[in-house]
């Protein structure tokens, strides 16, 4: 099996040649998908990422998440440490951009604790359908989610679907992944 850094480098590679209209479709079937999901629907406080193309597409998933009023809680790593914490925005006038064109909530967000996220969508290149991924390479969801109690899910299009991963001691599976075809439990 090749290493996770080539691995990461193909799986990118290949996303990138998605077709933008595909990639909006299948990120309005994923995110209706998501809205059904009794998880989805009793959480108060939804840890979410800002996308980027081609990550399946959280925008939307956001403001509908405002609309109906739900706390979202997002990312901010910490590199000194290289752990990450939540904070809540409500409005995307609440984020910068950062290293790599990442948004993260601006300074003054407040944070949110851990045992206060009630489900986080947990991002990624590539996924097993047991639920293990294969992250961005910086760790920080790894170390977070290690003393995580709350739901785990990721969000992913059918072909990051992979037969095999290399997983490690540390991994931590995710407990559902949505894609425009499937919906898969993991647990």
């Amino acid at each position: 099996m090749m290493e996770k850094s080539e691995l990461r480098k193909k799986y990118k590679k290949s996303l990138d040649t998605l077709n933008r209209c595909t990639y909006e479709q299948n990120s309005y079937v994923i995110s209706k998908r998501l809205k059904e999901l009794k998880e989805f629907k009793e959480a108060n406080t939804i840890a979410i990422t800002i996308s980027r193309f081609p990550e399946v597409d959280t925008w939307q998933i956001i403001r509908h998440l405002w609309d109906i009023g739900k706390q979202v809680a997002v990312p901010k790593c910490v590199p000194q440490t290289k752990e990450m914490v939540f904070k809540q925005i409500t409005s995307f006038t609440q984020l910068e951009s950062v290293y790599f064109g990442l948004y993260e909530p601006i300074d003054g967000a407040s944070e949110i604790k851990k045992t206060d996220l009630d489900l986080i969508i947990v991002p990624g290149l590539a996924f097993t359908k047991e639920g293990y991924r294969l992250g961005f390479g910086g760790g920080y969801y790894d170390r977070f989610l290690l003393k995580y109690e709350g739901s785990k899910i990721s969000l992913a299009f059918s072909e990051q679907i992979k037969e095999n991963l290399p997983i490690e001691d540390h991994d931590i599976p995710v407990d559902i992944i949505i894609t425009e075809s499937n919906k898969i439990i993991c647990r």
